[in-house]
């Protein structure tokens, strides 16, 4: 925690000298002292304290001074820092207008020149004063703030990349939080500029990309070897299974994610049924402890996108979103799936702003006593539902069939049953979503009925589809997208032509030599984290034969 600040103005250095080596002498260990020698340049000061959020106990400042005298600035300073004790320094002659300070301005004390010796005249005044403060005072939060509009997909974007790397924030909603403008005004930037991230040290950014949150968190955008063993590209369970197998096995490995670590399960709520959890834990969690494990065992991270996938002189050529070529011996596709967009009137403007995709988690605490939809059975809807269900008012879950029997585990359903605030609604489905700027109402068919429901929020959780645009180009993928491998490949009619090694596939090796696939967006795969992990650790099992060869 940073240390609360006394603040002490005088015009006068010597004075200025002697009030902050009293001040440095018995107050140190518990307050950071600071100084300024006008009354401008005491409001520079506060103005970035308020920006980096650091507590203000103490102004002390001298009445007679050129430009801006003592109880102008301490009146000014209510408006930055409220709560602060406020103190006027002042000269015999100045008695009579410390006191009408005191009444019109609301100072809380004022001490006389000089306060000699200070162990009684200065020290147990200020001692008082900073326990009536310390007794009322609650930390602010000490740490990125996101300033940004509720209903703006901007906004909505920043969050999700932020709680996607665990980065702890405070969200200041700019229409509904006083503090939030407050805290506007002491950057650069207006509204027109939102969203805006004040970084802890005060530094702030508007309309921040993903490239400037991920420099604040210190990961590489640029790779640092020239050469890897294996690079594997994508972070969900799959991928960081490979990267911590890759790493723990002496290869030189390298990881590469465009968003956050997790994929599509570190969206998920709470995962309850994966091995050695018996209490369950969010997939950002488990996604975050996995990276973190990586990268202790020597795994590099690289928060970039793959555009290209070829091969030169047998190494594999990765280009990436900036330009830059990485060079390896093996790949590993671990791209995953996102999830379907629901194709309705009124949805895409809306997306972000009321409707979203796996969003649960950054999105629920502003459901707080509303009624949400939830479109899907699966799994991912049913940890939303239970997540979303203690703050909502009610959380609808919209599905075509009768029941979530054939869609989702047998514990979510019964914690749905059990949940007073989650109905089901079967034999139903979203045909408009509504709404001016942000969400408002969805229009729904159920059985042959069709009514229109208002809506604080949709989430949409209806199926995935493969992330592999950019490499179908390069290995051999299914109908849908899903890349082929093993035997998979073999049955495919392609494969003669494009397979030229004496040898068959390895059981998870593309077309290509030496690239592999695993998880969810490879053919055949099956939909469940702890496969998903088996399939990267397997992976890197067949690099090794590869490599070998």
């Amino acid at each position: 925690m940073k240390k609360p600040v006394i603040l002490a103005v005088d015009d006068d250095p010597q004075v200025l000298n002697a009030v902050e080596r009293d001040l440095r002498a018995e107050f140190r260990r518990d307050y950071r002292v600071l100084r300024a020698d006008s009354g401008a340049g005491a409001l520079e000061i506060l103005h970035q304290l308020q920006t980096r959020a650091e507590p203000l106990a103490l102004l002390l400042a001298d009445q007679r001074m050129p430009g801006m005298e003592g109880v102008e600035l301490l009146e000014k300073s209510r408006a930055l820092f409220p709560d602060a004790k406020r103190v006027l320094l002042t000269a015999y002659a100045d008695t009579e207008a410390a006191i009408r300070a005191i009444n019109g301005a609301r100072i809380d004390y004022y001490l006389l020149k000089p306060w000699d010796p200070p162990q009684e005249l200065l020290y147990p005044t200020l001692h008082d004063l900073l326990a009536a403060w310390q007794a009322q005072h609650k930390p602010a939060f000490q740490g990125l703030r996101l300033i940004g509009f509720q209903w703006s997909p901007l906004s909505h974007a920043v969050k999700s990349a932020l709680a996607g790397y665990m980065v702890p924030f405070e969200w200041l909603d700019f229409e509904t939080n006083p503090t939030a403008a407050k805290l506007l005004e002491s950057t650069e930037f207006e509204a027109a500029d939102l969203p805006v991230v004040v970084y802890a040290d005060g530094h702030a950014v508007a309309r921040p990309t993903r490239a400037d949150l991920t420099q604040y968190l210190g990961l590489l955008t640029q790779p640092s070897g020239d050469l890897y063993d294996v690079v594997v590209i994508g972070a969900g369970p799959s991928g960081l299974g490979a990267a911590v197998y890759g790493a723990s096995e002496g290869l030189k490995t390298l990881l590469i994610e465009r968003e956050a670590p997790g994929g599509q399960a570190g969206t998920s709520s709470r995962i309850e049924n994966y091995l050695g959890f018996p209490t369950g834990l969010s997939g950002t969690e488990l996604a975050h402890r996995a990276w973190t494990q990586a990268v202790r065992l020597g795994a590099e991270f690289l928060a970039e996108e793959v555009t290209n996938l070829c091969v030169q002189d047998g190494y594999k050529v990765l280009t990436l979103s900036s330009g830059t070529e990485v060079r390896t011996r093996a790949v590993v596709l671990t791209t995953g799936v996102s999830y379907r967009k629901l194709e309705v009137p009124g949805i895409d403007a809306l997306s972000g702003a009321g409707v979203y995709y796996g969003a649960a988690r950054t999105e629920a605490r502003s459901c707080d006593q509303q009624d949400v939809y939830i479109v899907g059975g699966g799994n991912s809807a049913g940890q939303a539902a239970m997540y979303l269900a203690t703050y909502a008012r009610r959380v609808f879950i919209v599905i075509r069939s009768k029941s979530l029997a054939s869609s989702m585990s047998a514990y979510l359903i019964e914690q749905i049953a059990g949940t007073e605030n989650i109905e089901i609604l079967p034999f139903a489905q979203v045909k408009e979503v509504k709404g001016e700027g942000h969400l408002e109402a969805v229009v729904l068919q159920v059985g042959e009925q069709t009514e229109e429901r208002p809506a604080r929020a949709l989430f949409v959780f209806i199926g995935a589809k493969p992330s592999t645009e950019w490499v179908c180009g390069t290995v051999i993928c299914d109908a849908k997208g899903y890349v082929l491998t093993g035997r998979d490949l073999v049955a495919d009619p392609r494969y003669a032509a494009n397979w030229k090694r004496p040898r068959e596939p390895f059981a998870l090796e593309t077309c290509v030599p030496g690239v592999f696939a695993a998880g969810d967006g490879r053919a055949g795969a099956m939909a469940r984290v702890a496969a998903a992990v088996g399939d990267g650790s397997t992976a890197i099992k067949f690099v090794h034969q590869y490599l070998d060869e």
